[in-house]
């Protein structure tokens, strides 16, 4: 449990306190962290990889006005789809955003479930030493060309099984990366990312995970959310990104490289639209994979608190409320307490 020894010690009270509400896709984590801002006086920092890319808005989920309900969202719709965005990118501006945030007095929310980009921020992992090298680069990406993906990822599992599995397979410019490193400085990059955790981080985080105890009360929702994109133009919107130069990232995106065969006539859109789902539901499986091993994360399981909020559409505030407290042995108080160091 997590009381108020997170806040009171004297090394945290020198660093800036961030929340940061994780977990896996269709969880509710926009709502959540939108209810703590309002209780908390915080501006939000995404942490989704596909939510940064311009255009992409229905089939990332990304947060509508209304949804955002006046507060700010940081790292949001703002790289063009056909660019490339490292995470070392994200870590540099995350990093200005909650300096920016805490010189106002107010609390940083780190929402999003891109586990590398949320671990990289908050322990500081520093990117500055990982040494590049545009031939070998160049030589890799030719074999991606001529054989695909799976000839690189199953090099990289020799060296560095533990990047192996924590890079999604799509995630073709990260794998490659990780095996650049490697060839040109013969330190993994696990044990990079570890030799940087060595340097301390200014921030002093209290991280929330959110679940359901009921696994197929999540795939229910990601199920409904599905439909509800298709609904809502997800056919038009992905049929206009991928007539576009997009970054390969771009184009791994969940919800529009399932449509490309639909829109090809080789798959009908009822399978297509299933495809979708098992994306969606074997990508949140990786998430909590990734989540359940930080030990520092505490979980929220939603569906034994807001059955009530949930049948309406949102989590509210007494709904978290309650939730914090029966998962926090300070409660609700101890956590508003924080942003008042």
């Amino acid at each position: 449990m997590v009381g108020c020894d997170f806040i009171n010690t004297e090394v945290n009270r020198k660093k800036i306190k961030v929340l940061a509400v994780v977990g896996p896709t269709a969880s509710g984590k926009t709502n959540f962290a939108v209810e703590l801002a309002k209780a908390l006086d915080g501006e939000i920092i995404s942490a989704d990889s596909m939510q940064i890319y311009k255009e992409m808005n229905i089939g990332t989920a990304k947060p509508t006005a209304d949804e955002m309900q006046g507060i700010k969202h940081h790292l949001i719709d703002f790289v063009p789809l056909e660019e490339n965005f490292s995470v070392a990118d994200y870590v540099k501006l995350a990093k200005e955003k909650i300096f920016d945030i805490n010189s106002k007095s107010k609390l940083p929310i780190i929402c999003g479930g891109t586990g590398l980009y949320v671990n990289s921020l908050i322990d500081n992992v520093d990117f500055t030493k990982q040494n590049s090298d545009i031939n070998v680069r160049k030589e890799l990406e030719q074999r991606l060309k001529d054989k695909g993906i799976e000839p690189l990822l199953e090099e990289l599992k020799t060296f560095d099984p533990e990047s192996a599995e924590r890079i999604h397979p799509n995630n073709v410019l990260r794998i490659i990366r990780a095996i650049e490193i490697y060839k040109v400085t013969g330190v993994t990059m696990t044990q990079q990312i570890e030799n940087s955790k060595k340097i301390d981080s200014p921030f002093s985080p209290l991280i929330l995970g959110l679940d359901y105890r009921n696994r197929n009360v999540l795939y229910e929702k990601i199920d409904r959310r599905v439909d509800l994109m298709i609904e809502n133009g997800l056919l038009e919107e992905a049929r206009k990104i991928l007539s576009k130069k997009c970054s390969k990232t771009a184009m791994n995106a969940i919800c529009y490289k399932e449509l490309l065969p639909y829109f090809e006539g080789t798959l009908s859109l009822e399978m297509a639209v299933d495809k979708i789902k098992q994306s969606t539901r074997n990508y949140a499986k990786r998430q909590l994979t990734w989540f359940r091993k930080d030990k520092r994360i505490q979980w929220i399981y939603l569906d034994e608190f807001i059955k009530q909020s949930e049948q309406k559409g949102a989590c509210n505030a007494q709904g978290i409320e309650k939730a914090i407290d029966n998962t926090f042995s300070s409660g609700w108080n101890c956590l508003c307490r924080q942003q008042n160091i």
